[in-house]
Parts: structure tokens; C-alpha cells; sequence
């Protein structure tokens, strides 16, 4: 089989006879938090989107690509929030595609603290080609020369606890446990799993030019255990940010960011893979570029 390894990361990306990570990782979380957590939607005055491209594991043929756009905001006088992305996920022969929508209502804890609650709902459609697998044995029946694909809904529930200098979260991006099948992968199948999200940061502001930003993210899939993820992001000025991420058991990353004239943000980061798979890979790659509009004046405590 000359594409062993490129079936074997899509297989497990479906979760077709095992179950693994179905949803893909963004080392920029801190910069990417609407797509970890939707009940961010209106916690900031203004909209912002973002669009975010990771190149996984570099140097492996056929390893994943994922590629997402996001907006969201604040609705004005309301306290209310909306937002949706769309996303492309690529592994070999494997894709992943859609989009989800989210509604967020935030309530006033204190004048500086507030609780917002989010519901998000969406389409996702699972590809398998076929014709993409190239088998020694021209023979072998496992699996079948067509594309095939599967659309499964999402339904998924956040919460989002933030004031000035702090935030606190968890997500639910996808209650709806289903069976994923395909014909062309005789004699498999697999489950898509529930995923689960917590987020949290703080911001030290150490003089008026320099301030930190430690964040945590923590991951659970069942029946994996927990996965945590630390950043540490130093801003200067608001505008130069350099950080180090570490992902447990996973990889340690080195991160960059500029924004222009608190409009328009790009960022970069690197991982530098620490699991067996440095033998075959060189790293992973993602960058984020970022834009901020229509300011509705709505004060809100600052997170970022």
C-alpha cells in the first residue's frame, strides 16, 4: 500500500473503528477563541472576523489542512451576541466540511463582571474519495473507487465567565453522538464523540507598554484523558505580541502577532512536534489574519 500513512491519519480523523481527536486543533486559541468558544460572541464592542489556515504535521504526505473563517459580535443596545463560521478539514482522502451558527445572551454579574450563555447549531459534511487511495494490490476490495460523503448535524453549548482582566470558559461544540458509515471502507465503521473544552486567562499588565497574557486550554474526549494546553503571550504597545505554548504529550510551539492600528491582526505559530512523530515530520504551521469592525460603542469589560 503506497499511502499507508495518509489512510491511516483519515481513518482516524473519522474515528471508523476507533475513537480520536475528530475536531482539529488551533495553537492560537487565545487569538482563535471564538471557534473554541462561541459564548464569546458579543463579550467585546466590536465584530471581528478571522480566518485561520493549519498546516499539520509538514513533511508527511497527505497530512490534515484545516481552513476556517469566523465572525462574530456584539448586537448594539442588546445584550446579545451573534456569529458563525464556515471550515474546511483535509486529511488525505478524508474531508470535513461546514459551517455552525451561534446565538449568546450575557448577563451582569457586577458593573465589571459578566456571564454569557451561547447555543450553536450547524451542518457537517464527512467526505471519503476513493480514487484518492492508491493500493499496491489493484485487487484489494477494502476499499471502493468512488466518493461518498455524510452530512450530521451539530448542536453544542457554552458558557463564557469575564471581566477586565480575566476570562473563564467551557464548550460543548457538538452534543449529537452519530454513527459515521461508509460504503467505500467495507466492514468499518465508527462514531463521531462529544468533545469537551475549558479556557481560561488572565492578563498582567506590567507597565503601560508590557503585559502577559498566561492562558489554558483543556481538552477531553472520551474515552481519552484530558489534554491540556499552556500559552504564555507577552503585547508590547498593543501591537507586537511574541508567546510559548506547550501541548501535553504533543508539542511546543513558538507563537507571533502584530496588529495595526487595533484594527487588523496577523499571527503566525509553529510547532515543534515532541511525540514519535518528529521522525517524520518537521512541525506544524498556522497563521491567522484578523479584522475588526463596526464598533458599536457598547462598554463591555476588556479581555483582551
Amino acid at each position: 500500500m503506497k499511502n499507508y500513512l495518509a489512510i491511516i491519519i483519515g481513518l482516524i480523523g473519522f474515528s471508523i473503528g476507533t475513537t480520536a481527536q475528530q475536531v482539529p486543533q488551533f495553537t492560537q486559541y487565545q487569538l482563535n477563541d471564538y471557534i473554541i468558544n462561541p459564548a464569546l460572541a458579543g463579550s467585546r464592542s466590536y465584530f471581528e472576523a478571522k480566518s485561520t489556515n493549519r498546516y499539520q504535521w509538514e513533511g508527511i504526505t497527505d497530512a490534515p489542512r484545516t481552513f476556517t473563517l469566523s465572525v462574530n459580535g456584539p448586537l448594539k443596545a442588546q445584550n446579545m451576541g451573534i456569529g458563525g463560521y464556515v471550515f474546511v478539514d483535509v486529511t488525505g482522502p478524508t474531508k470535513r466540511t461546514g459551517f455552525n451558527l451561534s446565538y449568546s445572551y450575557h448577563f451582569n454579574l457586577s458593573d465589571d463582571i459578566k456571564l454569557s450563555f451561547a447555543a450553536n447549531g450547524g451542518i457537517t459534511q464527512y467526505s471519503l474519495d476513493g480514487s484518492e487511495i492508491k493500493l499496491e494490490d489493484q485487487t484489494d476490495d477494502v476499499f471502493i473507487n468512488t466518493l461518498e460523503s455524510r452530512l450530521k448535524p451539530d448542536v453544542g453549548f457554552s458558557f463564557y465567565l469575564y471581566g477586565k482582566n480575566f476570562y473563564f470558559g467551557g464548550s460543548a461544540p457538538s452534543l449529537i453522538q452519530r454513527d459515521l458509515e461508509f460504503d467505500n471502507v467495507i466492514g468499518t465503521s465508527g462514531r463521531i464523540v462529544n468533545h469537551y473544552f475549558l479556557l481560561a486567562g488572565y492578563t498582567y499588565e506590567i507597565n503601560s507598554k508590557l503585559k502577559l497574557d498566561p492562558g489554558v486550554l483543556v481538552r477531553f474526549v472520551d474515552p481519552l484523558p484530558l489534554q491540556f494546553e499552556a500559552t504564555l503571550r507577552a503585547t508590547y504597545l498593543d501591537q507586537f505580541s511574541i508567546g510559548l505554548s506547550y501541548r501535553q504529550e504533543d508539542a511546543v510551539a513558538m507563537l507571533l502577532g502584530f496588529t495595526l492600528n487595533n484594527t487588523l491582526t496577523f499571527g503566525y505559530s509553529y510547532d515543534l512536534i515532541q511525540s514519535d512523530l518528529q521522525n517524520y515530520s518537521t512541525g506544524s504551521h498556522e497563521f491567522m489574519v484578523g479584522i475588526r469592525f463596526n464598533d458599536t460603542g457598547i462598554k463591555r469589560p476588556k479581555v483582551d
